[in-house]
């Protein structure tokens, strides 16, 4: 897929756990798992706009396009 989501990156960045970002977004681990994996089919923006919110970032800081055809 195209589209890569850097969730653990910032996550790091931040130096916040799954557990903790979840707690305080209000999103189940499991969710929070699936985005930070890039298994996520879709997101919400509000989800992504929480999440920024809390770690204090844009979304291109989150989500990144690479072109699948190189």
């Amino acid at each position: 897929m195209p589209i890569i989501v850097n969730l653990d990156v910032m996550m790091a960045k931040r130096k916040i756990s799954l557990n903790e970002l979840s707690e305080r977004v209000n999103i189940t681990t499991a969710n929070l798992s699936i985005l930070k994996t890039g298994k996520a089919k879709a997101m919400r923006f509000s989800t992504l706009e929480t999440i920024c919110k809390e770690l204090q970032c844009q979304p291109g800081d989150i989500l990144e396009y690479t072109d699948s055809t190189d």
